[in-house]
Formats: structure tokens, sequence, C-alpha cells
């Protein structure tokens, strides 16, 4: 029946709706395959030039040789009545009829968390999707998103860099890398989690498709957290889906008056949780010792006092070498030394000049937070 299912994901993924008629109206995706095309035409008049078009394909079309060139690619396919089909898609009122997969899908009952942004992110978004994903991940939940360029890739990368799992719903065939820079990505996801994408192999990631594909980047999580975005947003459509299928939504809080922030912030005052840091937001979700991270205590003693007193005052958000100063009071030739050892230490980074944060991507593999 499998082959049937793909068949139907495989010929109707742009026709959802209609697929849907034609399995509500013939019982089953087998019975679709082997209606009789004058049939199909007296019930589906408008479809008639669609679906010849389709009949033509389905006369070379062999389901078992199908499946086993999918194996051969090592795609998975699982359809909606499968066992492996995640429930928390199955009741969902637009759920997808079936999923290609390159690795696994979300355990049952895994703790799942969307991370999403902007594409064209600050370094300030960088350093946070990349240390919400690392630690979130770190604690066990598994991280969802889209493999997009900007947030959505920092994300992935900080559960991968932590030895976490990382899920990326595709708006395109699993078979094909988009966008072409996160190709490290690609390869490294189905290792550590999977890539997962209603299309079937072959899909060009069409503009159309990604809208759509967001409701199952939701759909897969228990909660979707904004890292950074603009007021039109395609991450606040994915907060708007999350909250239609009854999903937490949480914002990282950003400047006032930065374009970068203006969605983040508006989620926060129309109600939706505000992500102060990792630990805190996992106390939200309810994980247990959520309130310190593995090993963070004795990261903090290897430092020398002077150096923790600089490190302590720096944060996601870049600050002037003549800032720091003014926080711990050292002098400025003393600073210096002092963040050239950190940043040799892979705890700070100068982002532009004079101008440094905690770094979150060495940061994750020192333990200091």
């Amino acid at each position: 029946m499998e082959a049937y299912w793909y068949w139907i994901c495989h010929e109707l993924y742009l026709e959802r709706v209609w697929a849907r008629e034609l399995l509500h109206c013939y019982g089953s995706p087998r019975a679709v395959f082997e209606a009789k095309e004058e049939d199909i035409k007296k019930r589906f008049p408008k479809k008639a030039i669609k679906y010849k078009e389709i009949f033509q394909r389905r006369r070379a079309w062999e389901p078992k040789r199908a499946l086993e060139e999918l194996k051969r690619a090592e795609i998975a396919f699982y359809s909606c009545a499968a066992r492996e089909f995640p429930t928390l898609l199955k009741k969902m009122p637009d759920s997808p009829l079936g999923l290609f997969v390159r690795g696994s899908l979300p355990r049952e009952g895994e703790l799942t968390v969307a991370v999403v942004g902007a594409r064209r992110c600050s370094s300030y978004g960088r350093m946070t999707a990349q240390s919400f994903g690392g630690i979130l991940a770190q604690r066990g939940v598994g991280i969802i998103s889209g493999m997009a360029a900007g947030v959505d890739g920092y994300a992935h990368r900080g559960a991968l860099e932590r030895g976490g799992v990382t899920y990326a719903v595709l708006g395109c065939g699993v078979d094909i890398c988009y966008p072409g820079q996160n190709r490290d990505l690609y390869s490294a996801i189905p290792e550590r989690g999977g890539l997962i994408s209603e299309y079937p192999p072959g899909t060009p990631p069409l503009p159309r498709l990604f809208p759509l594909r967001n409701r199952l980047i939701s759909g897969l999580s228990r909660a979707v957290l904004v890292v950074e975005a603009r007021e039109r947003s395609g991450s606040l459509i994915t907060a708007d889906l999350a909250l239609d299928q009854g999903r937490d939504v949480f914002a990282v809080p950003g400047r006032i008056g930065d374009a970068l922030s203006e969605g983040c912030n508006r989620l926060i005052s129309q109600g939706a949780g505000i992500a102060l840091s990792p630990e805190k937001f996992l106390e939200e979700l309810g994980v247990e010792g959520a309130g310190k991270s593995p090993g963070e205590e004795k990261n903090k003693k290897s430092l020398e006092s002077s150096e923790f007193l600089v490190y302590s005052c720096l944060g996601l958000q870049a600050q002037h070498i003549e800032e720091i100063c003014r926080k711990t009071r050292l002098p400025l030739l003393q600073v210096m030394k002092i963040l050239v050892s950190l940043e040799i230490k892979g705890c700070v980074c100068e982002v532009q000049k004079n101008y440094y944060s905690r770094d979150s991507v060495s940061s994750s593999k020192t333990e200091i937070y």
C-alpha cells in the first residue's frame, strides 16, 4: 500500500486539495491509481486535462520498482498511514499525505523545538541562534528548522556542535541541497537527525513551497522560538501557524528600533513567551536541571579572576572596548591583553574593530556561557 501512497505524493504534491478529494471519493490510494480515466473525468471535469497527463505517466509506473529506487537513493518514504508517521503531524488539519526522509524522523515523545529567524541575520542573531540551538540540543531537545541561510542554519550548527539531534524541513526534495551554502549541514544532518520533506525527490526549491513547509516546522515541534525577525517575515508566518496548531511561541527580545528585532518584539507585545537565555527557556519547557549548564562552574574556575571579570561583563551583543573598560574599571591596555587571551581560549570574538562579544561558536567547545 505504501507504493500507492508514494504515487499519490509523487504525482499530486502540488494538488493537495484534489488529492484528498480523490482519496475521499475512491477510498484508498490504490483505488485512485486503478480508477478509469473516463470515471475521473466525469467526477472531476475541471481536472480532466491535468489527470490526462497523470494517466499517461501512470502506465509506466511500477510500484515495487519505484520504492526500490527510493531505497537505493537512501531516501525513506512514510505515508500518513504508516506507523512511523509523526503523531504531531497526524493531528494537524492540513497534515501531509506522506514524508520523504534522509536520516530519521523525530522519535515519538521526543521534545522538539523549532528555532527560526531572519535569513540575513545580525551577528547577534547568529550567536543567539547557535547558542540556543547548541544548549537545547545538549539537554536532549531535538532542534527543528528549515536549513535556510541565517538563523535556521546557525541553530542546526549549534545542535550539531554539541552532539545533539536536529531535523531540517525542506522546501524542495530531500535529494536537493538548498541553499548551496549549507552543503555542510545537508551532509551532516542525516547522521544526527534527518532531512524531511513532503515533496518528492527532484522537486526544485520553488518560492511557493516554502510557506507551506513552514506548517511542518511548527507542526513537528512542541514549541517555536523566533530569534530574529523583521516586521514582515516568514518566521512570523511560522509563529502564526504554531499558534493555530496549539504550540507555544517564544521570542528573543531585541533592541527597540532595530529592524531585525521588530518582529520578535511585536510577538512579545502580543503575548509570546520571552526567551532571555537558553537556561530560562529550558525551565519554561519543563526540562529538569535547566538552571545550570554542565561543566559551567569548572570552566569558570579555569579562567583567571581578571579574565573572568572581563568575560562576565560580555554578552551576545557586541560591546566597544571602552565600554568594557568602564564596566570592569580596568586600564585599557590590561583589557586589551585580556581580550586577546580570551580570544585565544575561544571565549570571545571581535565582531568588528574594537567590538567584542562572547563567542557562542567557540564557547560551545569550552562550555563557558
